[in-house]
């Protein structure tokens, strides 16, 4: 037995054919025996005369190889079905076709987990029955192996036989690893049943391809299916041939190409320059003007001079030159000069915003810092309140106080945080992000930096998390040093004046809100309302729609009409788009040459805007049993509310309906249980709570409701249903209660008193310690309000019932 796959080589056994087939056709009955071992095959179909190495694992396989080989005996080699499947093969996993063979050598490598076999193929035969599976398939043949049918003498079959040595000859020659002994032994072969099986041995070819054709028992049809397969062996070969022709010609002509573009570079070197030299020259003219530190030089000159290395018609070419623009476009260490006037900031202001006193008291304390110590790192404002209060429009006026260059990103939606630091250049397509390239818009160092919407930026995604990305651009800190990934140098943030701008902290990444000064921004209030239409609205959608200011003139009755029909908001978007409404129709009629009247009548508003869309009276018209009017906070400004309760016989359940939050009803609940707990103190019956039901409602059902503001509200709902006494109809109150009745501070003052007055309340119940939040709202803007400060809720029933 040969030990070492080595020994078998250094033996001088080839795996080629050792006969010319002849034995197929002398097959002696008596030199097969009834019952034949099989060895089935995954990967391959064994042929006649055919020899072959085959490594075995299976320890079915193993024993009986081994067997036939001390045995000198014969086994019946057959194909296996499907060649994944690496157990044990049954009966139904095989084909009824094979060869009987013989074991020639077998050899054991030198881990000894498997062996490999070298296999004889001598003749076919086909499988009459398994009469045994263990410790291997036996199964019985025929009499005899079926005979192949030949007719050499026909000259149709001769024809064939010429064809297949013919591509057989020109497909080896085109395969590397076949030598030229090989393709010799086709052209000298006679027999034609030896020559198709050893062509077939020599085609990497799949093994149902090779069965089909040893289950065929004449020599035509078999010799007519492999010239099919030679004729598409062929084209494949000729095909690979084209394209690795191809392949070549194009490194050829790259080759080529280079070598032309150096003489072209010669020759315009001769003519005066090139245009790689002029980009050169026009980035190295740039630089001469920057301020930037000794390091960054030191970057740009070493990508000039990798730029000088690169072939002008290289991809890499471009990209590297569209980066060293990027570099020297930014303004390193370029600044505006700041105006410091604190009369002339001030009148900016006013002349752009009416009222915002506390956003303006800020911005003017910075400039004052800023005049006494120029170095300062700029502040991180956020400026927060529903829209249409002039968030964004403020970032601008603030640039034209301090005399800056103003950009703005919106923010809304942003899900990528590449979009923020940039891409790196190893991507195709690499670009700065929106930072870095508005810094470099604005052509300054230190411009106005409106962030816009920065509520609406989407958290940790696929794609990074534009929220942590923000916070080195937003601390000062951390944005002297920048770091965008296109631009791969730090670049110094500290000096520009970021702006945010937001609707609701809620969704802000608390780490982010941290970082900013946050200044909370009111809703406006109707009087405030109408001068910003009189100022600011008016006059400029006169000047957008061509109207001029003696064809058109609306009182201050007519925008209160307007403001309360037609409006519901904290400020002044809707506003806008009416007044404009107002300026069309007007235009119109100028247009069409009708008659009118220079001032706008309140009686007119219906034939522009129809019917009006809000009721901001909708206060309750009576005293009612189980009815309070409360006061909500919105993203877009105060509300009112109305909280129902109302009692019926039953086991004392208590139910809320109206789509309310988690912690409304919990504030409910609060209401319920003290006065449960505490019914003698408030003149409570005791069979109230056990002999009652209790339902609790807020109209607007389909509008979520959820916050603990309105707990003093739902107490004096259940108070009045258990006591059946009427509450105040021109009351509304707000505030959270806890389980000992007392009364605690809410949020939103300004925007409930706002929405107090759009409906015409007279009163307002607050916690005692919001006091100081309606102090400082001027008085004009709450005259008509009365209002009432508690801490406990026992202090509610002298006031609204």
């Amino acid at each position: 037995m040969i030990e070492r796959f080595s020994d078998f080589f250094e033996a001088d056994i080839e795996c080629i054919p050792f006969s010319l087939g002849e034995e197929e056709d002398k097959t002696p009955q008596d030199s097969v025996p009834e019952e034949l071992p099989l060895l089935a095959l995954r990967n391959t179909a064994l042929l006649p005369s055919m020899i072959v190495p085959v490594t075995l694992r299976r320890e079915q396989s193993l024993k009986l190889v081994k067997k036939s080989y001390e045995d000198k005996t014969y086994l019946g080699v057959v194909a296996q079905k499907d060649k994944t499947k690496e157990t044990d093969p049954l009966p139904e996993d095989i084909f009824t076709i094979g060869t009987i063979a013989r074991v020639v050598q077998i050899f054991t490598p030198a881990n000894g987990s498997e062996i490999v076999a070298l296999i004889q193929g001598v003749w076919r035969f086909e499988i009459l029955e398994i009469v045994r599976t263990k410790p291997y398939l036996v199964a019985r043949i025929g009499d005899r192996p079926i005979t192949i049918h030949m007719d050499r003498n026909e000259e149709n079959n001769k024809a064939i036989i010429a064809s297949i040595k013919d591509l057989a000859s020109q497909v080896f020659e085109k395969t590397p690893h076949i030598s030229n002994n090989i393709i010799n032994v086709v052209n000298n072969v006679e027999n034609p049943n030896f020559l198709i099986n050893f062509v077939l041995s020599m085609l990497d070819l799949d093994a149902i391809e090779k069965q089909e054709i040893l289950e065929l028992d004449v020599v035509q049809t078999k010799a007519e299916r492999l010239l099919k397969i030679l004729t598409k062996e062929h084209q494949k070969v000729e095909l690979k041939q084209q394209i690795q022709g191809k392949v070549r010609s194009e490194i050829d002509k790259q080759y080529r190409e280079q070598v032309l573009n150096e003489q072209l570079k010669t020759i315009q070197k001769e003519l005066g320059g090139s245009q790689v030299d002029n980009d050169i020259k026009d980035l190295k003219d740039k630089a001469k003007s920057k301020k930037w530190s000794s390091a960054v030089a030191e970057i740009f000159d070493n990508d000039i001079k990798k730029l000088q290395r690169i072939n002008s018609m290289s991809p890499d070419y471009s990209v590297q030159l569209n980066y060293l623009e990027t570099v020297v476009d930014l303004p390193w260490g370029e600044y505006s000069d700041d105006n410091f006037d604190l009369k002339h900031a001030q009148d900016v202001l006013d002349a752009d915003h009416f009222g915002l006193e506390k956003v303006k008291k800020r911005i003017l304390e910075y400039i004052a810092v800023l005049k006494l110590r120029k170095d300062l790192k700029a502040p991180i404002l956020c400026l927060l309140g529903p829209p249409g209060v002039g968030k964004t429009s403020l970032g601008k006026s603030l640039a034209a106080a301090l005399g800056r260059q103003y950009v703005r990103m919106s923010l809304g939606g942003l899900h990528d945080e590449a979009e923020l630091r940039g891409h790196r250049r190893t991507y195709i397509g690499a670009m700065p992000g929106r930072i870095i390239t508005n810094i470099k818009k604005a052509q300054t160092a230190n411009p106005v930096f409106v962030l816009d919407e920065i509520d609406k930026v989407s958290g940790l995604n696929i794609q990074g998390d534009p929220s942590a990305a923000l916070l080195e651009i937003l601390d000062p800190e951390q944005n002297m040093s920048f770091h965008d990934n296109y631009l791969d140098i730090d670049f110094d943030l500290s000096r520009v004046l970021f702006v945010a701008t937001a609707n609701s902290a809620t969704s802000i990444h608390p780490a982010l809100l941290d970082r900013m000064e946050v200044i909370d921004i009111s809703g406006y209030f109707l009087e405030e309302k109408i001068e910003i239409a009189k100022r600011h609205l008016l006059p400029k959608q006169l000047k957008e729609h061509g109207v001029e200011d003696n064809q058109l003139h609306v009182s201050d009755e007519v925008i209160h009409d307007i403001i309360k029909g037609y409006t519901r908001e904290s400020g002044v978007r809707q506003l806008d788009k009416q007044i404009a409404k107002i300026t069309r129709y007007r235009a119109r009629q100028i247009v069409e040459k009708n008659k009118y009247q220079k001032d706008l009548q309140s009686k007119n508003l219906n034939a522009i805007f129809g019917i009006p869309t809000f009721d901001e009276t909708k206060q309750l018209k009576e005293d009612t049993v189980g009815v309070v009017t409360g006061l909500a906070w919105t993203v877009v400004g105060g509300e009112i509310l109305f909280v129902e309760a109302s009692s019926g016989v039953g086991k004392g359940q208590l139910t809320m309906t109206g789509n309310l939050g988690d912690v409304m009803k919990e504030s409910a609940t609060l209401a319920y249980e003290y006065l449960k707990s505490d019914y003698k103190r408030y003149n409570i019956t005791e069979d109230v709570f056990e002999k009652r039901n209790v339902h609790i409602h807020v109209p607007e059902g389909a509008t979520p409701k959820d916050g603990p503001s309105a707990g003093i509200t739902l107490f004096t709902a259940l108070y009045s249903v258990f006591t059946k006494k009427k509450v105040k109809s021109n009351l509304a109150m707000t505030g959270e209660i806890t389980l000992r009745g007392k009364v605690l501070p809410v949020g939103g003052i300004k925007e409930k008193i706002l929405a107090a007055k759009r409906a015409d309340i007279k009163h307002v119940i607050l916690c005692k310690a919001n006091k100081k939040h309606v102090e400082e709202i001027e008085l004009k803007y709450i005259d008509g309000l009365t209002f009432h400060y508690i801490e406990n809720v026992r202090e509610i029933i002298n006031l609204a019932f």
